[in-house]
């Protein structure tokens, strides 16, 4: 390994191997209480699935053409993305005669997806 490689990589790990007891034991009483969160993320990591999830923030309710003529998809490709974020709890629907409306399922779902977007403004400098 070169020197280069070397210096780097000793600038972002411990040179030597200890532990803080009391906080590790705080932690690891707690840290199943995440379990499942991650297929929230999941949902979220897709492209089209988090313009969606932002449009929902932009507008309150959305019917599924809205929906797909924002991100320029079929109307059956968008109802899969709205279904999947219905089924992970981020969005709920209403039937309203003939037409079907989305919105997000609640304002902790509002302000995951909007400090999400302004951390990527703030670190994409945008």
């Amino acid at each position: 390994m070169s020197q280069k490689i070397k210096k780097v990589l000793s600038h972002d790990t411990c040179e030597t191997f200890c532990f803080d007891e009391e906080k590790v034991n705080r932690v690891q009483n707690v840290i199943e209480d995440v379990k499942g969160l991650e297929l929230l993320f999941k949902a979220l990591s897709d492209s089209t699935r988090i313009k969606i999830a932002y449009a929902l923030t932009v507008e309150e309710e959305l019917c599924v053409c809205d929906v797909a003529n924002i991100i320029g998809s079929s109307t059956a490709t968008a109802s899969h993305h709205l279904r999947l974020l219905k089924n992970i709890g981020l969005a709920k629907h209403q039937k309203k005669g003939k037409l079907v409306f989305y919105s997000l399922d609640d304002e902790h779902v509002k302000q995951l997806i909007q400090v999400a977007y302004l951390h990527h403004k703030e670190v994409s400098g945008k």
